[in-house]
């Protein structure tokens, strides 16, 4: 999958957005609208650490990273997750309450719900092209939700959160033309916030499993089960240990027993054509240990 793609569109989009997000706020007076120009702005700095943490992976190993810096792009993610979502949640939430105390008058109507669908028709055209990059790559969108492609996921978890604090907001502004009543913007603003802090929280949960040390997802690890015993040369497979470094970056170390009567060429020549089978099958397997035994 392209993450460059992915990562430049999202930088692209929220740029712009921001500007008119930011002016149409100070212009109206709407805290609402305000709302969503902290969440792009926090949004375009988590895809900046994005990219950085792609740049930082790619890294060769040394004497201190043997396995390489995948895990940089968790790292990276896992900060963009707490200042996409929590830190601006919490801004969110502060000036929702200022609002809450201190109503203002909201004005320049109009500009603020075109604003706001401006946001959701954006937010719903990155979530195009990471769904485009999907079916590019012919990875399902449940392969991808349980993948280690933490940063994309949080990209794809920020436009869903994007389109429904849109909407959030739109729903206030939408009720004060109907009402008059301002109150509903910083009602609007509080909903968002609460929003992208909840998901901010659940998102750093599963950065969280990443940095520590993730095994690959049950049905991979049958699939490599499958592909060692399938070799006549193998009696039984005594542990399968795995952990991914990054988003194509995996570990694997196996320990295997072979039948009895194979010489040392044989069981090198077994475990070579084991890894072979096992690399065509897992691309991203970078790293292989099969520890045999007779």
């Amino acid at each position: 999958m392209r993450s460059e793609v992915i990562v430049e569109a999202t930088v692209a989009v929220n740029a712009v957005l921001f500007v008119g997000l930011f002016t149409v706020g100070e212009i109206s007076g709407s805290r609402a609208v305000l709302s969503q120009a902290i969440y792009v702005a926090a949004d375009l700095i988590g895809a900046l650490l994005l990219t950085w943490g792609i740049i930082a992976s790619q890294r060769p190993p040394d004497d201190r990273h043997p396995f390489g810096r995948g895990k940089e792009r968790f790292f990276w993610s896992f900060s963009a997750s707490l200042v996409t979502f929590t830190v601006a949640g919490l801004l969110v939430i502060l000036t929702a309450l200022d609002a809450l105390e201190r109503p203002g008058e909201v004005t320049d109507l109009r500009v603020a719900i075109l604003i706001l669908a401006a946001t959701v028709l954006s937010s719903l055209v990155t979530l195009y092209v990471t769904l485009r990059e999907l079916r590019h790559a012919n990875t399902s969108i449940s392969t991808f939700l349980e993948s280690s492609n933490l940063g994309l996921k949080i990209i794809f978890y920020q436009d869903i959160a994007s389109v429904c604090g849109a909407l959030v907001a739109l729903s206030g502004v939408g009720l004060i033309a109907l009402t008059h009543d301002s109150i509903y913007d910083g009602i609007a603003s509080m909903g968002v916030g609460i929003l992208f802090l909840i998901t901010g929280v659940l998102i750093a949960g599963e950065s969280r499993e990443l940095l520590v040390g993730k095994a690959v997802p049950p049905d991979d690890a049958r699939r490599i089960l499958a592909t060692v015993e399938r070799d006549a040369r193998v009696r039984r497979v005594r542990s399968v240990q795995s952990m991914m470094l990054g988003p194509e970056d995996l570990l694997v170390a196996l320990r295997v027993n072979f039948q009895d009567g194979l010489t040392t060429d044989q069981i090198e020549g077994a475990i070579d054509q084991i890894s072979a089978a096992l690399r065509e099958t897992f691309p991203t397997l970078r790293h292989l240990l099969i520890e045999p035994e007779s």
